[in-house]
């Protein structure tokens, strides 16, 4: 096992498994730490592995000023030579191993990567003239595993479908986390699985790899919904974000099959389904601080502010909702009332699934109505079998921290009406989830706005 400092910059060549994981150990480790301790001088906070991830979203809100600029320049080119490094490592590990070279790509798909360095830490090289031996059926599990394509390609999925419900319940039930490892790893890692079953007797086509790839998801996700463990909004949603995991996973695991390296019968790449739990627990353990996103809307209400003060205070019931996204479960406002007048009364906004309480902390009538939110009710009622679901999502897991209407006086009589949510959600990758949750807050404003204007423009 020889390691030279050559290997760090230039991509020529191979590199063991031995050599690639200790430069991968040590380079992580010097990288981290230096993060570390420039994060907690800027910041005071505490800095993990997974908030690689989630990097965009610490740095971003602070990005107008001239501190968060500099900061995250500085992080940049800190990472310049760790990343260059990094990708030469990769490039000469899959050389090693006779991996397709374009799989170096996930070496920058955020937790991704962890999973993909450990499977090229297992992946013995293989010389041009290698021949390895043919696959030991008799051993397990290839003796668990039928011979027939559609055989081994049901076992490859209830394999999957087990272990995924199974990390499901552990990440949101017992950890009660949803950020990269379930969304992400959790994906790639049960496709990736799913295929090595599935192929383990023999080679088989990309084209049907990517197939048994999405079909596990698809079990998947009907398994949770059966066993009472998440709805049908939810499964909806992380669709977008767990299909193409799924497929990446099923990819690198076509490109490991397809090599004679896999007729050797090297089971010790099934060890990658405990990458998963470890990273729910690093992410439990070190949760990230949550970053505060806010959504505004804004409406022309051909009537006086005054007019429109009165029924943004409070509002009688609106009619029944006709968007798709009520209708299909997602909390939407029936009604708002007030307590009282002034700073310190208490409105009430009624959602279909319970009320939101919001004491009043700016009463500058009629311009200005600004108030805190202490009481949130469920998101959202999720489509399921079952009468009383309640998946931990639902309980904090969207969280409106306050929200403002503020009243423009317009030329002619007119008013420009605008609403404001400041609100946490606590489910990763942040910025995907947020496109998500800004839709549903928007489509929630332009419901009350649009009743707002209905009431100030009658008679």
């Amino acid at each position: 096992m020889r390691m030279r400092l050559s290997d760090l910059w230039t991509w020529r060549g191979t590199i063991d498994r031995g050599p690639y994981l200790i430069w991968g150990t040590v380079l992580c480790a010097i990288k981290y730490n230096l993060d570390r301790l420039l994060v907690w001088h800027w910041s005071g906070q505490r800095w993990s592995l997974l908030d690689y991830s989630r990097a965009g979203e610490y740095f971003w809100p602070r990005l107008p000023s001239r501190d968060g600029a500099m900061e995250w320049a500085l992080m940049l080119a800190l990472a310049l030579p760790f990343m260059t490094a990094g990708v030469m490592l990769t490039l000469k590990r899959l050389r090693s191993a006779k991996l397709p070279l374009w799989l170096v790509l996930l070496f920058f798909v955020p937790v991704i990567k962890i999973i993909f360095f450990l499977i090229l830490s297992i992946i013995p090289s293989r010389e041009p003239t290698d021949s390895a031996p043919l696959l030991d059926a008799e051993r397990w599990p290839g003796v668990l595993i039928p011979r027939s394509s559609g055989g081994a390609a049901l076992a490859g999925i209830v394999f999957a479908t087990a272990s995924t419900a199974t990390l499901v319940w552990l990440g949101t039930t017992v950890l009660r986390n949803y950020g990269w490892s379930l969304f992400v790893g959790l994906p790639f890692t049960q496709a990736f699985l799913a295929i090595l079953v599935y192929s383990y007797h023999a080679k088989r086509s990309l084209r049907q790899c990517l197939f048994v790839s999405l079909v596990s998801l698809a079990a998947a996700g009907v398994a949770l919904l059966l066993v009472a463990m998440e709805g049908m909004i939810c499964l909806v949603m992380a669709v977008p974000l767990a299909a193409p995991m799924a497929l990446i996973g099923g990819g690198v695991a076509y490109s490991i099959q397809a090599g004679e390296y896999w007729r050797a019968g090297r089971s010790g790449l099934f060890c990658v389904v405990g990458v998963v739990p470890a990273l729910m627990l690093v992410e439990h353990v070190r949760p990230a601080p949550l970053p505060m996103f806010s959504v505004t809307t804004s409406m022309i209400v051909e009537a006086p502010s005054a007019k429109v003060w009165r029924n943004v205070v409070s509002f009688a019931e609106l009619a029944p909702p006709r968007h798709w996204l009520f209708r299909a479960g997602i909390a939407y406002p029936i009604r708002a009332r007030i307590d009282g007048s002034g700073v310190g009364a208490m409105r009430h906004c009624e959602f279909s699934t319970g009320p939101f309480v919001e004491p009043i902390e700016v009463w500058d009538e009629p311009r200005l109505l600004k108030f805190s939110v202490t009481e949130n009710p469920a998101p959202m009622q999720e489509w399921t079998p079952y009468e009383d679901l309640r998946p931990a999502h639902l309980d904090g897991f969207l969280e409106s921290h306050g929200g403002q209407f503020r009243l423009t006086p317009l030329p002619g009589g007119r008013t420009r009406l605008e609403g404001t949510t400041w609100y946490y959600h606590h489910m990763w990758p942040a910025t995907y989830w947020r496109w998500w949750s800004d839709y549903i807050i928007q489509t929630i404003h332009l419901r009350v706005l649009r009743h707002v204007k209905h009431l100030s423009e009658s008679a």
